[in-house]
């Protein structure tokens, strides 16, 4: 399992996820499977960092990964005030259509296996299946 505590930084977030994608790839992903993963935790670590702890420096990012040939795990976790997720605008939705952010999330859930928010919005669980092209 690979543990990271990190200061809110985009650069620090950058190299969490190089080491996990380093990681997904010793495990032989697929192509699609590498792609799903690497824009999940992207946007999910750029989430936690800009919108969960607002770009604190003081505030940390946890990040917690387990890699296998058939899965990856990745949890991350904010120290922001959270967020309830159903009250997250639909960027698919007319007046959100030109809006320069929020798919974010919608990106997350649609190339995850499994996603599971908690902790107020502050902890996501991501799982993706190592498929097969």
């Amino acid at each position: 399992m690979l543990l990271f505590t990190i200061a809110s930084n985009f650069r620090e977030g950058k190299d969490v996820q190089q080491r996990i994608m380093s990681d997904v790839a010793r495990h032989g992903f697929s192509n699609d499977s590498t792609f799903a993963i690497r824009i999940a935790l992207e946007e999910a670590l750029d989430n936690a960092i800009k919108h969960g702890n607002r770009l604190n420096t003081r505030k940390k990012v946890r990040v917690q990964a387990r890699v296998t040939r058939k899965r990856a795990e990745i949890v991350i976790e904010d120290e922001g005030k959270g967020f309830e997720r159903r009250c997250v605008p639909d960027p698919t939705a007319e007046e959100n259509l030109c809006k320069c952010s929020g798919r974010g999330i919608l990106l997350i859930e649609a190339y995850m296996n499994s996603v599971k928010w908690d902790r107020g919005g502050r902890r996501v669980r991501m799982v993706k299946d190592n498929q097969p092209e």
